[in-house]
């Protein structure tokens, strides 16, 4: 026996063990958990137009919701749940809120942006800007100066040539951001502010970004929402999680022998590391998500099983525990990739075509699978190498395979 490698072997089990076990309650205890987990609340808003006469249209209603859930995300709540009902109505469902009346007069008060005349009379609205109208760019002396492009080319000529040689202000929540002469009509649909420093440029543009919503949003009632899952069944489903992960330790282990406890081990890392990833990330966890994970294990113990079958194959066939292990190694790890890779490309479809709990679960199935390439496939065929060239595993049957089913080579 190779008393070093078997001793690095046992240092890093120990190291990692240790490590997850001081760092785990404290990584549960950030987890944050969504709305269908833990509940939150919600407010219904009824939209009107910001001009009389005006309609509220089926686009502007889909702008003012990705606004409102822009503004949300810009609050650091994750994962809001903002939908639109019939022709003027939005419904917005937060979890995870420590200050409810904080959030309702951050979405009630909306920054809106509005241009001037002389008379303080508003020549242009936020239904006229289009979406993230507000960009920084740098004029020929490399000073920032924040660019807003407006819906109607021809509307914004036609405003800034009846006010040729006047005044125009720019204004923010009835503060003036600036007011420029206006030299001539102006054709290229483009407004500029100038005269501020790079951070405070960019402070405006956000919230013109976030505040130009296109109408007028009138709140009808709050309510508090309830888990979709009650603490009751919240718990039961936790049980069934961890019986059927012990499950699935002992059938590995059964049918694979050491291989088997390693990829047990390796499957609490990737468990643990996966959790880490999401709270770096500041996410929450829903039962989308938790489909994912689940989604993940599953992948993770196919990548393991596939290894351990394909080098049990190559003992059968009469070769030495190293040969065995190179060659069932080297076949397996294509197929391993395939399905980790074009599972992956799956999920990043979801993501970009999908929208709300869709992109949760997508997101949080590509972590999975790339958090369990690194830890069932690369850590889990490291530690094993480091046994066989330990020459701790010699005998097939630590492999799971019996003496009767090896075959002359």
């Amino acid at each position: 026996m190779d008393v070093k490698r078997f001793t690095v072997f046992l240092l890093v089990i120990v190291i990692m063990l240790a490590g997850m076990g001081i760092s785990a309650p404290y990584i549960v205890k950030d987890v944050k958990l969504g709305l269908d987990l833990k509940g939150g609340f919600e407010i219904l808003y009824e939209a009107s137009p910001l001009e009389a006469g005006q309609e509220v249209t089926h686009g502007s209603l889909i702008e003012t919701a990705n606004s409102l859930e822009k503004r949300v995300d810009k609050s650091g709540i994750a994962e809001p749940s903002i939908t639109t009902e019939g022709k003027n109505r939005i419904r917005v469902r937060l979890a995870d809120v420590q200050d409810p009346n904080q959030v309702r007069d951050m979405l009630q008060k909306p920054a809106e942006l509005t241009f001037r005349d002389s008379k303080n009379n508003v020549v242009m609205n936020g239904s006229d800007f289009v979406p993230n109208a507000a960009k920084i760019i740098y004029d020929q002396t490399n000073r920032p100066v924040i660019s807003i492009q407006v819906k109607d080319k021809e509307k914004f000529a036609d405003v800034t040539g009846k006010l040729t040689g006047q005044p125009m202000s720019i204004v923010l929540d009835d503060k003036v951001l600036t007011s420029p002469t206006v030299n001539g009509r102006m054709t290229e649909g483009t407004a500029i502010i100038t005269g501020y420093s790079l951070k405070e440029a960019q402070e405006y543009r956000d919230i013109i970004n976030l505040g130009a919503l296109p109408l007028k949003l009138s709140e009808k009632y709050t309510n508090a929402v309830d888990a979709t899952l009650g603490k009751a069944s919240l718990h039961e489903t936790l049980i069934a999680g961890f019986i059927a992960f012990a499950l699935i330790l002992a059938f590995m282990i059964f049918f694979y022998h050491v291989p088997g406890l390693l990829a047990c081990f390796t499957l609490i890392v990737y468990a643990w590391l996966l959790l880490l990833v999401l709270n770096l990330m500041n996410a929450t966890l829903t039962l989308p998500g938790i489909a994912a994970f689940i989604l993940g294990v599953g992948m993770a113990v196919d990548a393991n099983i596939i290894t351990d079958e394909r080098i049990k194959e190559e003992i059968r066939s009469g070769k030495s525990i190293m040969s065995a292990y190179r060659a069932g190694g080297k076949v397996s790890l294509k197929t391993v990739i395939d399905a980790h890779i074009t599972t992956i490309l799956a999920s990043a479809v979801l993501y970009f075509l999908g929208t709300g709990t869709v992109q949760g679960f997508a997101l949080t199935l590509i972590f999975s699978l790339l958090v369990g390439l690194l830890t069932n496939v690369a850590l889990s065929r490291w530690l094993l190498q480091m046994l066989i060239r330990s020459n701790v595993l010699k005998k097939p049957s630590l492999f799971g395979v019996k003496g009767d089913e090896i075959h002359a080579l």
